[in-house]
């Protein structure tokens, strides 16, 4: 039985009872689990909703404070799992209390699309299976009325998200509501059951449309004129959540801009490989347009199953030892309506469902591919997929909370954009093109530390730097800087941009977490010299579950 009094408890007992607790209160969390395939609510997203999320916080956290008087977070596991509870729960904490759960508007993790992801999460198999679904898509109007509840809770304390947000998260219900999606997705149930399926797909349209018309008519007018920028002292809370770390703004700042120039030679360099005497992005217009491509959505996505299937026969055995459980992935074809990023979500703890990449489209059929291979090894193998489903394979060391509701970005998006580099550095990536993709994906995260922080910080930049020195960063001129160094295309451009205005300190924890689990590879193999073996430290650093930033350098170097 497990223990969560806090005379007897260990800090990972209550870890793994505060994911109980979460469970209860977020039934879309017990589905990404995969602990509780009957689940068919949804979570409160009212004002009373996190009201009682961050009372269950403070609890587990005088639990845990009990647990370490009485000396329980002495061993290392312990101490690991302490620490990253108490540093999660407080970064929650900080956001609750300074309301930001009352202005969640964007165009990617917010309850809007919570509401619609969980359902390709859900079991499909029987037909209680989609029973399950069907009450599930009765409830969705009801979460949304909460969730439209909390921001006009915010409104009224002068909370707001700003305008570019909701009209982004409008034209998303839009894209759903043209494309029918609840419906497409009911469709796809048992013949006996589509009428019923129908029916509750309707109720759950019929909730967006709601949703749609309160922030379209009422809530978008109300916010007229809120920033885009947050300023500092929000920025710092919203970073700590994705970095798990108080950062030093100007160092990272300084950083971003050290990376750029690196990077901007490297692509220089390649670039004249492939089209000597042309510049940097007129050769990444050129791959785009007559460079090798896929033409086909389903055509795409075979050939990115192929490609992560090829990656796990090389490297099990070689660099990595891969559990078979772990050799399951599939790529998918992301639904209409999503943000432009690709993205991946990760296996059920009972590895039940796999884990997953999602290609989002944008209504294109040609896949250019010179920047997808390196993007393929971030979202899936040796990246995402390898990380995440080997904390779910090592869960009985953990604690539940360490292998899944505890990550941290910096600690997973810093180990994907490392994995890039890994293969950059074993060889896989000596094709220009390719090559070329992986050094525009690593100067994207570069960017994205300069233009976050510059944009919420509205800082200027440097007088030394060619791009309008002296000038104070504006959403216009962080869309042309992105555009020009990264080749993406316009919608993608914008629909980064809007990303990073609405999650504050997000688009920094790719690059700051490479730079730790560098730092964390070098201090360990300098520790050990000769000793120092790459693949017994990469599978013991994965082994290590979930880190903030102020402790993954020094975890990954005692390794």
């Amino acid at each position: 039985m497990q223990r969560n009094d806090s005379s007897s408890a260990t800090p990972r007992e209550i870890a793994d009872g505060y994911v109980d607790a979460l469970v209860a209160l977020n039934p879309v969390v017990g589905t990404q689990l995969g602990v509780t395939p009957d689940a068919d609510g949804f979570p409160d997203y009212s004002p009373a909703g996190h009201a009682a999320l961050a009372e269950t916080e403070r609890a587990t956290l005088a639990r845990l404070d009990a647990a370490e008087a009485a000396g329980r977070a002495a061993d290392p596991d312990e101490r690991r799992a302490a620490r990253l509870l108490r540093e999660r729960l407080g970064a929650s904490l900080a956001l609750e209390e300074a309301g930001e759960n009352l202005r969640q508007v964007s165009n990617l993790f917010s309850p809007v699309q919570q509401q619609r992801s969980v359902f390709l999460l859900m079991p499909t198999a029987t037909d209680e299976d989609w029973a399950v679904i069907g009450r599930r898509l009765r409830n969705v109007p009801a979460a949304l009325r909460g969730y439209a509840d909390s921001l006009r809770a915010g409104s009224a304390r002068g909370l707001n998200a700003a305008p570019r947000q909701v009209e982004t998260v409008v034209e998303q219900l839009d894209a759903w509501l043209e494309s029918d999606w609840y419906r497409t997705f009911a469709a796809g149930g048992p013949e006996a059951q589509r009428a019923e399926l129908a029916a509750a797909a309707d109720v759950a349209t019929t909730g967006l449309s709601e949703l749609r018309a309160y922030l379209a008519e009422s809530y978008l007018p109300s916010v007229a004129g809120t920033p885009d920028a947050v300023g500092r002292e929000r920025y710092l809370l919203s970073a700590r959540r994705w970095t798990g770390s108080d950062l030093d703004l100007a160092d990272a700042y300084a950083y971003g801009w050290e990376e750029f120039h690196r990077l901007e030679r490297e692509m220089r360099a390649v670039a004249a490989e492939i089209l000597p005497g042309e510049s940097t992005f007129a050769v990444m217009q050129y791959l785009e347009k007559k460079g090798q491509a896929i033409e086909g959505e389903e055509e795409m996505r075979v050939w990115l199953q192929d490609l992560m299937e090829r990656a796990i026969g090389e490297l099990d055995g070689t660099h990595f030892d891969l559990a078979d459980p772990i050799k399951r992935v599939e790529a998918r074809i992301a639904p209409p309506g999503s943000a432009a990023a690709p993205y991946y979500t990760r296996p059920s703890l009972d590895f039940a469902r796999p884990g997953r990449t999602w290609l989002p489209t944008l209504g294109e059929t040609r896949f250019p591919v010179w920047n997808v291979v390196s993007t393929w090894y971030h979202e899936g193998v040796p990246g995402h997929h390898l990380q995440l489903a080997q904390w779910v394979l090592v869960q009985d060391r953990l604690s539940r909370f360490q292998v899944s509701v505890g990550s941290v970005s910096a600690a997973t998006e810093g180990w994907a954009l490392y994995a890039e580099r890994l293969m950059d550095e074993l060889g896989y990536l000596t094709d220009p093109a390719h090559r070329l993709g992986y050094l525009s994906g690593q100067m994207l995260r570069a960017v994205r530390v300069i233009i976050d922080i510059g944009m919420h910080l509205e800082l200027k930049i440097p007088a030394g730097e060619s791009y309008h020195p002296g000038e104070v960063w504006t959403p216009e001129l962080a869309t042309e800087f992105f555009r020009t160094h990264t080749g993406t295309e316009p919608e993608y451009t914008r629909s980064e941009l809007t990303r990073y205005l609405g999650m504050p300190g997000q688009a920094i924890s790719y690059k700051l977490g490479e730079r730790a689990w560098l730092a964390g590879r070098e201090a360990a193999r300098a520790a050990r010299g000769d000793a120092f073996d790459p693949k017994a430290w990469h599978m013991a650093a994965l082994s290590l579950g979930s880190l903030g930033l102020d402790d993954l350098t020094d975890e990954l170097a005692a390794l």
